[in-house]
């Protein structure tokens, strides 16, 4: 990575969006909206009308919980003549009104996210249609060269969960993802694109180490049996809360200044910086902890070395960034940035006219020939 970093950009670092979450902070990269308007909030579809919660792998394949008015970069760039391919990336497989991206394949359940072998498999998949090809390499007149593709890798953010981010596992598997990234810029340098190939490698958050006694029981200090009539937590350090009716007042009260390293707010009042909780999804109450806590509902529901969800302003969010080919300058250091604008940034590189969006070409324009 750092070698390519030589050939093309890097920025000094990335600021997230808040909540600092793997599909809200994919989806903003891909539409350059904000997270209160694209909608996409948390990682699991939820209703509090009916009480359904899924999971993160499950939510992949709900079209409604992607589908709520943003336009991914999928769809916005096939409205204006190009041709767009998903590989496990979050939203990649959905429907948009009543269309798709032109091939997508959606992150399968129990996943392996370790497996060398498949990070390749996923790597080949993504370059074949790139390049127009079948899955044996041999050119067809009936596949289309792709004009964009989104590729999504599950590492290192698994192995950070699980062992925390300063770890020697971390260490070995950012050697393993260093060695993919080689085998990539060997296979475009194999496939004749890097002339026409612009690649941007970055990432969704940053992660920090859990605390050893990271526990914030909201259970401690509020009665869910009858204050509570639904929540989003045990996901993270951050949560959302529905009162039950006439008891929201009584809700906040009781859990504001009840942790040290508890925040707490109403819907109305959080910070407005943030551009979260604008979207109609957000419940009306917001909880997230302080870095190294996490946050539970009834009991203790989480153990993990590893973290994110926290405050997107915090140095332990931040993301990294490297992108390279034709259009880049070369040894280049970009001052740091929103990721809201790689949205901006990739709508030049291919040419079309940007969505309704909150990203700013001019942002990025200094990374560019």
């Amino acid at each position: 990575m750092d070698h390519q970093a030589e050939l093309g950009v890097r920025a000094k670092y990335v600021i997230p969006p808040f909540v600092t979450m793997t599909s809200p902070s994919h989806f903003t990269i891909v539409t350059g909206q904000h997270e209160e308007n694209h909608g996409v909030i948390h990682n699991k579809f939820f209703n509090p009308e009916t009480g359904v919660i899924k999971s993160f792998e499950a939510t992949l394949n709900i079209s409604e919980w992607w589908d709520h008015g943003a336009l991914p970069i999928w769809i916005t760039a096939q409205n204006q003549g190009l041709l767009t391919g998903s590989v496990h990336y979050p939203g990649g497989g959905a429907t948009y009104g009543m269309k798709k991206a032109n091939r997508a394949v959606v992150q399968p359940p129990r996943f392996d996210y370790g497996d060398e072998k498949l990070w390749k498999e996923c790597a080949d998949k993504a370059l074949n249609w790139l390049q127009g090809v079948e899955s044996d390499g041999k050119l067809s007149s009936e596949v289309q060269a792709l004009d964009f593709v989104s590729l999504y890798f599950g590492e290192p953010d698994h192995t950070g969960h699980v062992y925390g981010p300063e770890s020697s596992k971390i260490r070995e598997l950012v050697t393993k993802l260093d060695g993919l990234v080689g085998y990539i810029v060997s296979e475009i340098s194999a496939r004749g694109l890097q002339e026409s190939l612009n690649v941007i490698l970055t990432s969704d958050h940053g992660m920090t180490r859990v605390k050893p006694h990271p526990e914030i029981v909201l259970s401690k200090y509020i009665d869910f049996k009858t204050e509570v009539d639904f929540y989003i937590l045990n996901y993270g350090p951050s949560g959302l809360i529905y009162p039950k009716p006439g008891k929201e007042d009584i809700v906040y009260q009781k859990l504001h200044g009840a942790h040290p390293g508890l925040n707490v707010y109403r819907k109305e009042d959080f910070p407005k910086k943030y551009h979260y909780a604008g979207s109609d999804r957000i419940l009306p109450i917001i909880v997230y902890g302080d870095p190294g806590y996490l946050v539970n509902g009834k009991i203790i529901m989480q153990w993990m070395n590893g973290q994110h969800g926290y405050d997107s302003e915090e140095p332990d969010m931040r993301m990294f960034f490297r992108a390279w080919g034709p259009n880049f300058k070369q040894s280049y250091v970009a001052e740091p940035f929103e990721v809201v604008h790689v949205y901006a940034l990739m709508c030049t590189l291919l040419g079309f006219e940007p969505g309704p969006c909150d990203s700013n070409a001019t942002v990025t324009a200094d990374m560019l020939n």
